[in-house]
């Protein structure tokens, strides 16, 4: 089950004919417009989550997925999924939380998307060792619940043969910070704001116990580089990312890795 505690709607704002199931399905964190009109969190305490992130998101990826293979990484209700869906994508949702895939299924049926999209019950870490690749892969809502987060985010990148969109929760800074090596002497500079770094939650953080870090922007950006990407687009706190030939090298070393781990090595 979740721990999130806090931003999401018990569904008490619902009202039609659906109105019990989401009720029964709730508590929300995707505000889910459905065609009778009903809406799954229209108290939801951020407003029409995640309606407004996409409508600015959207802008960044094509108009037309017809063709193309999306994989939506910690789905939760579907929102993205769907989104991608009615574009034309072919998507896989994958999430851990067997509450979120009920309420995605139950949504994915009444939106007339269930030929369009399906559900994996699965964490990112499930990722290791696979070898399908996605045209896009959304990687949003995720990194900051991660006790190994680079390796989340190394496995996301390894089955994205185009577009990586990648969101964290993060702590503010400057981005586009030049991040060549200081040398041993030169370690002050770490400790300036620009300098890529992460914050580690030790307890909670807003209420949840599943936040464990916190990156800055310039720590975002460089870590999608590390993963052969680069970032061609930001939305708000959502990066944009397109593979580069440095990809091949960064997918050997999480081979390696996870072949390692494997084995015992």
């Amino acid at each position: 089950m979740s721990t999130l505690k806090t931003l999401q709607s018990p569904g008490l704002g619902a009202t039609g004919a659906l109105a019990d199931d989401i009720r029964a399905l709730a508590p929300w964190f995707h505000n889910l417009h459905l065609p009778g009109g009903e809406q799954t969190a229209p108290d939801h305490p951020l407003g029409d989550y995640p309606s407004f992130k996409w409508k600015a998101l959207a802008t960044c990826l094509p108009g037309d997925m017809h063709g193309l293979r999306v994989l939506d990484i910690g789905c939760n209700a579907g929102f993205f999924a769907f989104e991608c869906a009615r574009l034309g994508a072919e998507v896989v949702a994958m999430d851990h939380d067997p509450r979120y895939l009920a309420q995605a299924s139950w949504a994915a049926r009444h939106l007339g998307l269930a030929s369009r999209v399906s559900f994996r019950r699965q964490d990112v870490y499930a990722l290791a060792g696979v070898r399908e690749r996605y045209d896009i892969v959304l990687f949003m809502g995720v990194f900051y619940h991660l006790r190994h987060p680079l390796l989340g985010l190394d496995l996301a990148a390894s089955v994205c043969g185009e577009t990586l969109v990648f969101q964290s929760l993060g702590i503010e800074g400057p981005a586009g910070v030049e991040t060549g090596d200081p040398g041993y002497l030169g370690r002050d500079r770490l400790r300036e704001d620009g300098w890529p770094k992460m914050a580690f939650v030790e307890g909670e953080f807003a209420g949840d116990p599943s936040n464990w870090w916190l990156p800055n922007p310039s720590c975002m950006e460089a870590m999608v580089r590390s993963c052969g990407f680069a970032p061609q687009a930001q939305s708000g706190d959502v990066y944009i990312a397109r593979r580069t030939g440095g990809a091949v090298h960064a997918d050997e070393r999480t081979a390696a890795l996870v072949e390692g781990l494997r084995s015992g090595r």
